[in-house]
């Protein structure tokens, strides 16, 4: 099989290329199992080269492939030609200057400006693995990352480059520091100064050759490496059909998720650059509501991408004085959405908000999907190429309606989708598999029409007094309550029912909040009422904000563990 194979996937763009009905059946084949998936593949020369192409034949609508915008005037816009161009150029700095070769390990630890995209690409020509990094990190979680994955290089701003000089001397194999800002800094080379040629080919990669590292959220325990291929990330989106994305190659997106996320790799590269679709970003340094608004006002966008926390963010506004330009689609990642949130949205927009649910080591799981029956709570179906169950602590496959742990099917075939393994952790790969299933570490339940609904972490489940509780009903319970911006809860000691339900709420701003054991009950009260008596917090505790990874996910384990005096 060769590399035109990756045309078959852009028969999703039927009404650009006139693909012929073979063709397209050879696509289904290879798509239902029933011919190879192609031994060779690389993103940026199948499918960014290819729309490269097809844009200079003019069979392209005139839309950028890349629109960047600082909130201050600056604009940057790429077609996929430019884009090509300028990748080129950075592939031959990163081998050129830095001296990398394919195989070896670059950190990229860069905020939402367009050289995260120009250097992401730029490692796909070279074949060097990408290990992305949230601008958050401190001194020590960079130590972390480049012993753990012996990097052999490192990309960031002068905002981090202190703090990566104080830990350098311990990282031996780091042999190339590049700063992305102007101004010079003794052992860095400046991005803006080196300018190389465009004259560089694509390195030839298998389809199981690894492209991207990440490292995980932290939630329990320490952040592990999960290595992806070139199939896993690049291919995926190709046969998977417009599972939880549907867009055209006039259309635009905009994920709001930090860079160091794998959903910003996945809706801010992958799977719209498979359409053909403008990936739209905003410098956003802070998440601020308004300027959200307004930039949806502002510009053509036409689907949203963010985490539960925009979404909260955003219906605390009065959201009556702002017109969306071309808003369609909004899709909320990361945790499970309260769907009193996604009811006060729809109410003020008229737009759903479709959930998706996925991890780090295999991208989206569930999504709701464009045309699928939104039910509230429901994290929707299976994504394509996943047979997703739910599973008891032996890998039997649970009947509907009963509560489980999110697993999916591994054998006999690995998923195209898949992560390949926890990098230099065979015992975490091989404690992840269970029976013939992968298992989340994730609980909840499947209807008769195949929806999930999400429950809890393994972990995160509280049992009081012999009953068995998920933190999410009750989180969803509280924030119905027009006190309530955000919650967290976690299970707390009791010496008569051993755990009981404690809430951190986090009030707003625009909530009187005076009397605050009043407020309590009317809480408990209100948890009662609108769930499982049993279910509601006996302990509250009222916060400004609560303890969060640097991808957005809250940290209950944090919160839990110094209930129990472990930390």
């Amino acid at each position: 099989c060769r590399g035109e194979y990756v045309c078959l996937g852009l028969c999703f763009l039927k009404n650009v290329l006139l693909l012929s009905s073979d063709v397209y059946s050879q696509y289904e084949s290879i798509r239902q199992g029933k011919q190879e998936i192609p031994k060779y593949f690389n993103f940026a020369s199948d499918v960014l080269d290819k729309w490269s192409e097809i844009e200079k034949a003019g069979k392209r609508p005139s839309n950028p492939a890349f629109w960047w915008v600082n909130g201050e005037g600056e604009e940057v816009k790429w077609s996929f030609e430019e884009l090509g161009f300028l990748s080129r150029k950075v592939a031959n700095v990163l081998t050129k200057e830095c001296g990398l070769q394919k195989g070896d390990r670059l950190i990229l630890i860069l905020p939402r400006i367009p050289e995260w995209w120009l250097v992401k690409v730029a490692c796909m020509r070279a074949g060097i693995v990408i290990i992305p990094g949230t601008s958050q990190l401190s001194a020590k979680d960079i130590l972390y990352r480049l012993q753990a994955s012996k990097a052999a290089c490192i990309v960031t701003t002068d905002k981090l480059a202190p703090a990566v000089d104080s830990v350098a001397s311990q990282c031996q194999l780091l042999k190339a520091k590049l700063m992305v800002s102007k101004g010079s800094r003794e052992g860095w080379l400046n991005f803006t100064e080196l300018n190389q040629s465009a004259d560089h080919s694509c390195i030839k990669t298998r389809i199981q050759d690894p492209m991207m590292i990440f490292f995980t959220s932290g939630t329990t325990g320490s952040p592990k490496m999960t290595q992806h291929s070139q199939g896993s990330l690049g291919f995926r989106p190709l046969l998977s059909e417009r599972y939880w994305l549907d867009l055209t190659p006039s259309q635009m997106i905009w994920n709001t998720a930090d860079t160091g996320w794998i959903l910003t790799s996945i809706a801010s590269f992958f799977d719209p650059w498979v359409f053909g679709s403008c990936v739209f970003m905003h410098n956003l340094p802070q998440t601020d509501s308004e300027v959200i608004l307004n930039t949806l006002c502002r510009f053509p966008i036409d689907a949203l991408v963010g985490a539960p926390t925009l979404f909260r963010m955003l219906v605390q506004n009065d959201l009556s004085k702002y017109k969306f330009l071309s808003l369609k689609y909004c899709i909320s990642g990361g945790e499970p959405l309260n769907p009193e949130v996604m009811e006060q949205w729809k109410s003020y927009t008229g737009l759903d908000i479709h959930e998706v649910y996925g991890q780090t080591e295999m991208g989206v799981i569930c999504s709701i999907s464009k045309g699928m029956k939104i039910k509230p709570g429901s994290m929707g179906k299976a994504a394509p190429l996943y047979d997703v169950q739910i599973v008891d602590k032996n890998a039997n496959i649970l009947p509907p309606g009963q509560q489980g742990e999110i697993a999916i099917r591994s054998k006999p075939i690995r998923p195209l989708g898949f992560f390949s393994e926890y990098l230099d952790n065979p015992k975490k790969t091989a404690e992840s598999e269970r029976g013939d299933f992968y298992v989340t570490g994730d609980r909840g339940t499947m209807d008769e029409e195949g929806y999930f609904q999400f429950i809890g972490r393994d972990d995160d489940i509280i049992i009081s007094s012999g009953y068995r509780i998920g933190p999410f009903e009750v989180e969803s319970a509280l924030i119905e309550h027009p006190a309530v911006v955000e919650t967290a809860v976690v299970s707390s000691p009791d010496p008569l029912r051993g755990e009981v339900v404690k809430a951190f709420v986090v009030l707003s701003p625009t909530f009187p909040s005076t009397d605050l054991k009043s407020l309590t009950r009317d809480l408990q009260d209100h948890v009662k009422k609108t769930t499982a008596p049993y279910k509601y917090p006996r302990k509250v505790e009222f916060v400004k904000e609560l303890p969060k990874t640097v991808t957005g996910k809250i940290k209950r384990n944090e919160l839990r563990d110094k209930e129990w005096g472990r930390i």
